[in-house]
């Protein structure tokens, strides 16, 4: 993701590097039933000149994982990377939005979760309180994102 590299260039290396993921579980015997993959979503190299939208962020995510990811693996969890809280949670409701996978499809956000609570919360004891509801409101809100039910500007 870091980089002045286009969609198109990250389209190609995620799509090599799942391959080559699901080609080793293969090898190595592992029930794919029992398998969650943990991956980026296919973005534009951070420092590029043109950043992909939400709507070919989810296209191209998911043209990819239709290409390596078998229909047995029964979960792709998406990290959100150096995506800002919005920006990832965008890109996951635009994917969200595309219907039903042959996997579930979900996130695994730590950044996207945790950056506005550590923020407010800043060290200060008296700050716990207000970075916990912050935490929440990104889970409400990244919780509708994963339904496709998000919007820009919504209230938790």
């Amino acid at each position: 993701m870091d980089g002045d590299h286009g969609i198109d260039r990250s389209a190609e290396v995620t799509e090599a590097v799942l391959a080559a993921v699901v080609e080793q579980l293969r090898r190595q015997r592992v029930a794919l039933e029992g398998v969650l993959v943990k991956t980026n979503m296919v973005v534009s190299g951070y420092g590029g000149p043109d950043q992909a939208g939400p709507d070919e962020v989810a296209d191209r995510t998911l043209e990819v994982l239709h290409r390596t990811i078998p229909a047995a693996v029964p979960g792709i969890v998406f990290l959100s990377g150096g995506q800002d809280d919005e920006q990832a949670t965008a890109n996951l409701d635009a994917i969200a939005r595309r219907g039903p996978q042959p996997w579930t499809v979900s996130f695994s956000y730590a950044r996207a979760l945790q950056g506005r609570p550590m923020s407010v919360w800043a060290g200060a004891e008296e700050n716990v309180a207000a970075a916990q509801d912050a935490f929440a409101e990104r889970l409400r809100l990244t919780g509708a994102a994963n339904r496709g039910e998000w919007s820009p500007g919504r209230a938790a």
